[in-house]
């Protein structure tokens, strides 16, 4: 029976990593292995599982049938292990995270340490990737996110208030000047965070978009950061990115009182009646440690426009668990 969930770990572990390579890379093992038992997986259940190409691996129809009821059969172990090992009152196991690369980088790795310290039978794994990722489908235990949430059927739980800045560097402010309002950035060079639209990076109170010509983007807002501080561009970059660089005055914030209102970010997981007590318990330590005023906006913006509060915005069928 052992074999037969790890059979069934593995098939999981290939459609959520979209394919037999990267499947075997997230479980640690050679690739040969992967192949190998969900070849006997087919052959014992005399079903094909995936249709394989050279470029791509789908499931057949029958194969999604099969990965529908693992990942519920995989679910229900894990709650039934996790019901019998709470009895000692020590949370175990591992907990899946996807979260954003700057934020992690410069905020939740310094951080989880604590946490760890408090729960040393559970282990993290988090997945620093800026894209929205399916996190039932991928297999994870919960997402950190700074949007104004869709409709979903997550649930959402508040952890902190995300301001942007626009800045730039104090060579590139005095060949280009200050500028007084959004529109005078047309006479700027931008670089670009390419994961979102440039109506959207470059959005002002009221919002307005003013025109600027961006000729340098990329796809990680630590690289961004840095070329902004290099002069090559005035950037829109969230607080927690840029506080260091524009206390130590690398990077100057320019147009604040013009800055749009700021956003929340959020821990979104599945329904309560699948959440893990563990991941409970990291969203708690999420809240707590990052909750109220963030220590990176601390004298920061003080009594400028992006200092208000935040406007909260939640699609009305998303759930929120606080």
């Amino acid at each position: 029976m052992a074999d037969r969930f790890e059979d069934l770990r593995v098939l999981v572990a290939v459609v959520s990593a979209g394919g037999f390579a990267l499947g075997a890379e997230r479980l640690g093992v050679a690739k040969s292995a992967v192949s190998r038992r969900i070849r006997e997986l087919e052959d014992r259940l005399g079903a094909r599982l995936f249709d394989r190409t050279t470029r791509r691996v789908q499931l057949t129809e029958a194969g999604r049938g099969f990965h529908d009821r693992a990942v519920e059969l995989l679910a229900g172990l894990e709650e039934a292990e996790e019901a019998a090992s709470s009895a000692s009152g020590e949370l175990k196991g591992r907990i899946r995270v996807a979260a954003p690369v700057s934020f992690t980088t410069h905020c939740l790795a310094p951080a989880v340490s604590r946490f760890l310290e408090r729960h040393p039978a559970v282990s993290l794994s988090i997945d620093t990737d800026d894209r929205m990722v399916d996190l039932i489908r991928d297999g994870f235990d919960l997402a950190i996110r700074i949007a104004d949430l869709p409709d979903s059927s997550l649930v959402a739980r508040r952890l902190v208030t995300i301001r942007h800045a626009c800045v730039a560097s104090p060579a590139l402010l005095e060949r280009f000047g200050t500028p007084q309002r959004p529109s005078d950035l047309l006479r700027f060079p931008g670089v670009v965070y390419s994961n979102r639209e440039e109506a959207s990076y470059w959005r002002f109170a009221h919002n307005v978009v003013p025109t600027v010509t961006s000729q340098l983007d990329f796809a990680n807002g630590d690289a961004v950061r840095e070329a902004a501080i290099a002069g090559l561009g005035v950037a829109m970059l969230p607080t927690f990115l840029v506080h260091d660089a524009v206390r130590r005055g690398a990077l100057s914030i320019v147009l604040a009182e013009h800055m749009r209102p700021p956003i929340a970010m959020y821990a979104l997981h599945p329904s309560m009646r699948n959440q893990t007590a563990r991941a409970r318990a990291f969203i708690d330590f999420l809240v707590d440690t990052f909750g109220g005023e963030p220590f990176w906006d601390r004298g920061l913006l003080s009594g400028r426009a992006a200092d208000q509060p935040p406007q909260m915005r939640q699609a009305p069928s998303l759930k929120s668990s606080g």
